[in-house]
């Protein structure tokens, strides 16, 4: 079969890329470098009457559990953008802590939003500087963990 340029192919054949995405933090955009553990699982109820014919459980869905979020970012010379969200105006204070809706977008070659994953009431609730090594030779990253109450998926309507 000859090669051919790839015209003919559905625009639909391909998977999507991970390395094109943003975040907004209550709507404001904040660059990532990684972002990790968008995760969502059902506990299990297992449940066994003493009557019951059977000598095992019945299993049934429970309630939904989500996984904490961790944001990756290079360090940059007077960026506190992570330090605010954790400790400054929208901080913790006094066992309070203002929440926010976190949107992960998935983006397609043209940066076109192609999907999104939204949390909702977010918070920070740890906060890493980076490591520091003499021979190192990476780029300095901060690391910021989300707790949150809530996953969801959006497509965007095609047109």
């Amino acid at each position: 079969m000859p090669a051919t340029d790839g015209s003919a192919q559905s625009a639909n054949v391909w998977p999507l890329v991970r390395f094109s995405f943003k975040v907004t933090w209550d709507g404001n955009e904040i660059i990532f470098q990684e972002v990790t553990g968008l995760t969502s699982e059902t506990q299990v109820i297992e449940y066994r009457g003493g009557s019951a014919k059977i000598y095992s459980t019945v299993k049934m869905p429970g309630i939904p559990k989500y996984s904490n979020v961790t944001f990756k970012k290079g360090t940059f010379v007077g960026d506190t953008t992570i330090w605010k969200l954790y400790t400054g105006n929208t901080g913790i204070k006094m066992n309070t802590i203002k929440r926010a809706t976190i949107v992960v977008s998935l983006l397609d070659e043209t940066q076109a939003i192609v999907m999104s994953w939204t949390l909702t009431n977010a918070f920070p609730v740890k906060v890493q500087v980076t490591d520091m090594k003499s021979d190192a030779n990476e780029a300095a990253i901060e690391t910021m963990e989300v707790a949150h109450e809530g996953l969801m998926i959006t497509e965007p309507k095609l047109s």
